[in-house]
């Protein structure tokens, strides 16, 4: 199963970290549609607010893990297109959670 933690701080719960962790086991490796999804889905975001917006967000990455940490962003309008695109993701994960909640997880808690 994939797990799906996100963190969230502050009076606006702004999304301060994610960790994507796990393989969803829907089907052998190289035929797995739910692990190729969230693959996608997380990293293209990850790699949309790099190229896009230019922040630079600390990730670690290994066999069935993207653990990512958002930087502290002085300038409200990036930080708030960066939340977009982090809540936007959370979307689509959430979509492929409710077509396989069996293989993936999600738990977003405000710390």
């Amino acid at each position: 199963m994939i797990r799906v933690d996100v963190h969230r701080t502050g009076e606006k719960r702004w999304i301060s970290s994610f960790r994507v962790q796990g393989h969803a086991g829907f089907a052998e490796a190289g035929s797995d549609i739910v692990c190729a999804g969230v693959s996608a889905i997380t990293v293209g975001t990850v790699n949309a607010v790099e190229s896009l917006l230019g922040v630079t967000l600390p990730a670690e990455m290994g066999k069935g893990l993207l653990a990512v940490s958002i930087p502290e962003l002085t300038d409200e309008p990036v930080r708030e297109q960066v939340q977009l695109l982090l809540e936007s993701m959370l979307v689509m994960l959430d979509t492929i959670q409710q077509s396989y909640g069996a293989y993936i997880k999600i738990h977003d808690r405000l710390q």
